[in-house]
């Protein structure tokens, strides 16, 4: 094997193209399985909200791959082995909810990127770098290139860092979480609050602003 399966989500997005995503809130795998055979460009698979083991995710991800898909697991905040473990069952990518400020930020990228990006603790040996039959120097290269990372904003605690996280190098994508957010304004489930409104827009316009079509590249 010389390469690493390439992200379809990237592709689309570096082509300016809309990616399509499915959310799975269920562990079967036959979810999976049809959303993936249904064309979704992505499947969303959840370690913070849904009971789901590492022996669910993998299947759903099995699924996934057998029609060309993305898996994009929402993680647990914990350890660092949070963030690496479904990138290392091939996951395609993670969503990191409740980033909270730029230095949590850039521990992310720290955590999940290899050098020269950043830190990623290096194995090798499990489904993403082929079970050691990917060359190491395009193991950490192409898990650079064709992994995606995405920082969910659902607080209003990192706005003050808005933009410096948006223009951070190392991460694919900004998500907005209005839910939270509005509980953290202290009106849950008011999605018509002016902030959360103006909030939403701002998270766009930073994603727009600072958007690349490029690679993760060290600072």
């Amino acid at each position: 094997m010389e390469n690493m399966r390439k992200s379809r989500v990237l592709e689309k997005l570096r082509a300016g193209k809309v990616a399509t995503c499915f959310k799975l809130n269920m562990s079967g795998v036959e979810v999976a399985e049809i959303a993936a055979m249904s064309g979704f460009d992505c499947l969303w698979t959840d370690r913070e909200h849904v009971v789901q083991s590492w022996s669910d995710i993998k299947a759903q991800n099995l699924a996934a791959k057998a029609y060309g898909a993305d898996t994009m697991v929402r993680v647990s905040r914990g350890p660092y082995s949070d963030l690496i473990k479904p990138l290392e069952i091939d996951a395609t990518g993670i969503l990191v909810p409740h980033v909270m400020s730029l230095e949590d930020a850039k521990n992310i990228v720290h955590y999940t990127r290899f050098h020269p990006v950043g830190r990623r603790p290096i194995d090798g040996g499990n489904a993403d770098g082929a079970y050691c039959l990917l060359d190491f120097d395009k193991y950490l290269q192409q898990a650079n290139e064709q992994r995606f990372v995405v920082l969910q904003i659902e607080d209003p605690e990192p706005l003050k860092d808005l933009e410096a996280i948006a223009a951070l190098p190392g991460f694919d994508m900004l998500f907005f979480g209005p839910a939270d957010f509005s509980q953290g304004i202290g009106t849950p489930g008011d999605f018509s609050n002016p902030l959360l409104i103006e909030t939403r827009r701002r998270v766009a316009e930073m994603a727009h602003k600072y958007g690349s079509s490029q690679p993760p590249q060290a600072a």
